[in-house]
């Protein structure tokens, strides 16, 4: 078989398998956050806390216990990599330095998972699993606690109690990610990933010097960093590396990880708001965007420009003979279309186009299908935007789901779309004009830029991918892109909690001859062309400058 076809039945091979769960998994989130019922092992943990999981929460006390939850694991997180010296199963690595620490600490926790080191060199086994896997279960969980705050504001009325942070948190850590996590993880170790507390082997001598290996509880952090779209790799080579995703099924597995959860959560939507044909027109928007961006990256790694590439059948400069073009491509789509982060294959290495393609999904404010969480908060702000345009063309005040769309709530979903961008160019012309922070990009010219463009990308949008060309492990871009990182998760949530509080202190509104039906095909397409248009006014420029320069020339 050809690596064309290979890589068609592996996409829809990949949509089969997504389809099976979307209804059962989508439904089961939607109980799981609506039930009123606590189990055991969770009333432990709230009184652990001293937390009353019954008690409803306002807009301003749902952020003040995220972020103080937030903030603790910061600074949790950031000593345990300062102490890692003095702490058994450090594998003799020393205490991180305190930029990187404060840099991973506020990375992980942002679930962007960025990483300017390279982990079999710098983490232990206690940083690995008791810091890094375990704000791997949390961040993401913090994520979709957002979403459900946001989807209680469109599903309440008269009320500004959007339901209990700590109950949201630790649901979906124990209910949702926790019981998913450990069959994936099985699956892998039985495909071939490692998973021990091993401690560092020399395994031969090559060229007058040894090659070491680490072991690690590999399988289990692989499978929540892929399912919470983390993207924190125990390896340097991330998912590249044959310990983590040894074969083409389990690169297919890692990738259907990464997409289950985003897309079921409209599912979800649609439930607890008691239309699923909402939750499908959302869905339907993610999936034509997603569709859309796999088959332009595969069109541009699959051209054949020149002899060699002819010869190997696409690009395979930087990508794993294993997984091909084709299962490169649709990882790479699917890593940047959410808040993964994770890599099989190095972006660096991708055509000019094809590193576009993986830039301009992030920009997209990573919502096809997005984080867990953060894409189904994100492309719900961007539905409030869609349905005032409509409302702007046909002279009416615009509505959705039943909420009137007020200059209240349109300035508060402008300042979301409007956080992000702001950061990435701000941080990208700062690192260029200074004379300094450039020196760190491997390459010159137009692909240099994409470099540093790309890091302020993937860390304002709490992605976490690197295009591998840029020396970021610098006092300047730790700091700079722990700040990009911490601004582009929290600053955004507050827009979205405002706007959650003000939707759930209206009255409903009666559906009209007039209303606009946002469950329709007619919707969804508004709503797919507001996301590109606004996307392609924002950063059209730099990306003119970056990826486009470097494609045409």
């Amino acid at each position: 078989m050809g690596p064309v076809p290979a890589g068609v039945l592996q996409t829809l091979a990949l949509i089969g398998a997504l389809a099976l769960v979307y209804v059962p998994l989508g439904t089961y989130m939607a109980r799981v956050y609506s039930s009123r019922r606590h189990l055991r092992v969770e009333r432990w943990l709230y009184r652990g806390i001293g937390a009353d999981p019954d008690a409803e929460m306002t807009w301003p006390a749902y952020l003040r216990a995220l972020l103080a939850f937030s903030a603790v694991s910061v600074l949790f997180l950031y000593l345990l990599q300062r102490l890692q010296g003095f702490l058994p199963g450090s594998l003799g690595f020393a205490s991180v330095s305190p930029a990187q620490s404060f840099n991973t600490a506020v990375s992980f926790v942002t679930n962007t998972n960025w990483q300017s080191y390279s982990g079999e060199q710098t983490m232990g086994h206690v940083v690995q699993t008791a810091g890094l896997a375990v704000q791997n279960f949390v961040s993401a969980a913090v994520g979709m606690a957002v979403a459900m705050a946001l989807v209680r504001g469109f599903s309440r009325s008269r009320t500004g109690e959007l339901g209990n942070f700590w109950s949201d948190l630790v649901r979906g850590t124990l209910r949702v990610l926790l019981p998913i996590a450990a069959v994936a993880a099985v699956a892998l170790v039985a495909c071939g990933a490692i998973q021990n507390f091993s401690g560092i082997h020399e395994v031969g001598q090559f060229m007058g010097g040894s090659q070491q290996w680490n072991g690690g509880a590999v399988a289990s952090q692989e499978a929540i960093k892929e399912l919470g779209t983390n993207g924190g790799g125990y390896f340097n080579a991330n998912s590249a590396h044959p310990f983590e995703n040894p074969t083409p099924f389990t690169n297919l597995l890692e990738i259907f990880l990464i997409l289950v959860i985003p897309f079921c959560l409209t599912r979800t939507f649609g439930v607890l708001t008691g239309s699923a044909r909402q939750g499908y027109a959302i869905l339907a928007t993610m999936g034509t965007i997603w569709l859309g961006f796999t088959a332009l990256m595969m069109a541009t790694e699959f051209a054949h420009h020149g002899p060699a590439l002819q010869a190997a059948g696409g690009a395979l400069e930087g990508k794993e003979v294993r997984f091909g073009v084709g299962g490169s491509s649709i990882f790479a789509v699917a890593t940047t279309l959410t808040s993964t982060g994770a890599v099989d294959s190095f972006h660096s290495s991708f055509t000019g186009l094809g590193g576009g393609v993986t830039m301009l999904g992030m920009m997209l404010g990573e919502i096809a299908p997005g984080g867990v969480g953060s894409g189904l908060y994100g492309i719900l702000v961007m539905a409030v935007i869609a349905v005032f345009i409509a409302g702007l063309m046909v002279g009416r005040t615009p509505e959705y789901l039943g909420k009137k769309i007020g200059a209240r709530e349109m300035k508060l979903a402008a300042c979301y779309i409007l956080v992000t961008p702001a950061l990435v160019l701000v941080f990208t012309a700062a690192s260029m004009a200074l004379p300094t922070p450039p020196d760190s990009a491997l390459n010159p010219g137009a692909h240099g830029f994409s470099e540093v463009l790309y890091a302020f990308t993937s860390a304002a949008n709490n992605n976490g991918s690197a295009f591998a060309g840029l020396n970021a492990n610098t006092d300047w871009f730790n700091t700079m892109t722990a700040l990009a990182m911490l601004l582009g998760r929290f600053v955004p949530m507050v827009f979205v909690l405002a706007l959650a509080g003000s939707l759930a202190g209206q009255r409903p509104v009666p559906v009209t001859a007039g209303t606009l039906r946002t469950e329709k095909p007619l919707f969804t397409g508004l709503l797919v062309g507001a996301i590109l248009i606004i996307t392609g006014l924002t950063y059209f420029p730099a990306l003119a400058l970056g990826p486009l320069a470097e494609g045409l020339a």
